[in-house]
Parts: structure tokens; C-alpha cells; sequence
């Protein structure tokens, strides 16, 4: 992870909750020192220096975030290095348009947009009160829900749920349990809360049926 700001922390210590190994690189020492410990290996460098990067052994990481958000140049240059030193995946934090493009031509395989994924999601949210919104690309959607009463005291497959509705229930839990794949035998009561999944705009109505 390179790049500790409020999005490259966030992310470093949600793979290492994970069981990931994550070495991080900043710039600033005072986050260096919190996050000593916190990380499997946390170093204060330039990772705008390609022996830096050798050093550190970037060249044999399976994966690379630049999160760099405070120079989109050092951002492009490091990303130009990481993919130089031939790390298969390379993932980049960008903080405009252009920024994203620029990552996207010289060859990053997935450029992140926080502020704008994090606005999106929360638009959708507040719309179609939803608990939960997760933008698939490509018009669908994935939701997290409550059932419409329609659904409810029949099973899934004798409802028909793709087929009337356009969506697809993929789990379900009650309160207080954990959540558990739904099937056509499944039959869901009104506390019940769902994952659903569909083109975004039958996927955010679903519960208003």
C-alpha cells in the first residue's frame, strides 16, 4: 500500500483484518509511527524512486494500491514505476477524471474513485432507502434490503421472483442470525433482510413492490 492517507490506511488495515500481509509506504513520519504494528511492515520512503522500489521488494508484491491522493504526479509516476517492475496488479487511488484516465492509459487495472463510488452509493441509499447499494457497472446492481409483502409466506421458486420481478435473491438473514443462501424453497417473513441483485433499477424498487 502505497500511500497512507485516510483511504490507504483504511484499506491496509481492512486486508490485514483479513489475514492479508501489507507493507505500507509514506511519506510522513508521524504515520509511520501509528501505524507501526498495526501493519505486517511499515516504511517511511519515496516510492517516486525506482531503486526505492527494488529495495523494498515492490517488484515481488502480488498486488500494489497507490493511494497517493496529495500530488497526482508522484501518484502517475509511482504507478509508471510499479507497472515497470512488472507487479500484475496494480490498483490506483484517483482524485479526478483526469487523474483516472491518465492511470488508465498507462496501464493500471483498476483506478478507484472514493469520493465519487462512496457519493454514489450514498445517493442510492438515501433514494430508494435502502440499508445498503452496491454498484456493479454495466446497469446492475447489488441491494441490501427488506422484502416486498408480495414475497412473503410462499416460497422463492413458487413466487417466481426472477421471473415476475427481474432480480435475484441471493441470501437472506432473520435478526439475530447470520446470513444463509436463499433458494427456491426459501420463504421469507416480513423482519427478514435481503441481498438482492439486478438491473439497478428494478434491483433499488424491488422493495417497494
Amino acid at each position: 500500500m502505497i500511500g497512507l492517507g485516510r483511504f490507504g490506511e483504511s484499506v491496509a488495515l481492512e486486508l490485514m483484518a483479513m489475514g492479508a500481509d501489507v507493507l505500507g509506504v509514506e511519506t510522513k513520519e508521524d504515520v509511520v509511527q501509528r501505524l507501526n504494528g498495526e501493519l505486517t511492515h511499515v516504511v517511511k520512503a519515496d516510492a517516486t524512486s525506482e531503486e526505492v522500489l527494488r529495495q523494498l521488494g515492490v517488484d515481488e508484491a502480488d498486488t500494489v494500491v497507490v493511494a497517493i491522493g496529495d500530488s497526482i504526479e508522484a501518484s502517475i509516476l509511482t504507478c509508471s514505476l510499479v507497472l515497470s517492475l512488472g507487479v500484475k496488479q496494480v490498483w490506483a487511488k484517483a482524485v479526478s477524471d483526469t487523474h483516472g484516465r491518465v492511470l488508465s492509459q498507462i496501464g493500471v487495472q483498476r483506478v478507484v474513485h472514493p469520493e465519487r463510488e462512496i457519493g454514489k452509493r450514498v445517493a442510492h441509499q438515501l433514494r430508494a432507502k435502502l440499508a445498503d447499494f452496491i454498484d456493479l457497472d454495466g446497469g446492475f446492481a447489488l441491494v441490501r434490503t427488506s422484502p416486498p409483502r408480495q414475497v412473503l409466506g410462499r416460497s422463492v421458486g413458487e413466487i417466481g421472483v426472477r421471473k415476475r420481478y427481474g432480480v435475484t435473491i441471493i441470501a437472506a438473514r432473520r435478526p439475530g442470525q447470520d446470513w444463509s443462501e436463499v433458494t427456491e424453497q426459501t420463504q421469507l417473513q416480513a423482519d427478514d433482510e435481503i441481498v438482492v441483485t439486478g438491473p439497478t433499477d428494478k434491483a433499488e424498487r424491488f422493495h417497494l413492490m
